[in-house]
């Protein structure tokens, strides 16, 4: 399994439509070959900082991800609304 974390902080002033757009890219990415769970979730305290955890078969199956259509979209359209550069971190299982 390869798992890849990502924390996206947006302008607290584009919450809700940045919200929208990692909704819709969470039901498309699920969609993906080799996506076994792909998660978001939004900070309590800070509800314009956002965390997915996703779940892959492999590493190909991630980096085949990132070069999808929706993918590509969603990084276009977010791109205005990111307060800074996202921190994705990719991880393997050890327990």
């Amino acid at each position: 399994m390869h798992y890849v974390l990502a924390r996206i902080t947006v302008k607290p002033e584009v919450t809700e439509l940045a919200k929208c757009l990692l909704l819709d890219l969470v039901a498309k990415s699920r969609q993906d070959a080799g996506c076994m769970a792909y998660e978001l979730f939004q900070q309590t305290q800070a509800p314009h900082v956002f965390q997915t955890i996703e779940q892959w078969k492999d590493r190909a199956d991630a980096e085949a991800h990132m070069k999808t259509l929706h993918v590509g979209a969603a990084l276009a359209a977010a791109g205005p609304l990111l307060a800074g550069v996202p921190e994705i971190v990719a991880y393997s299982r050890l327990a």
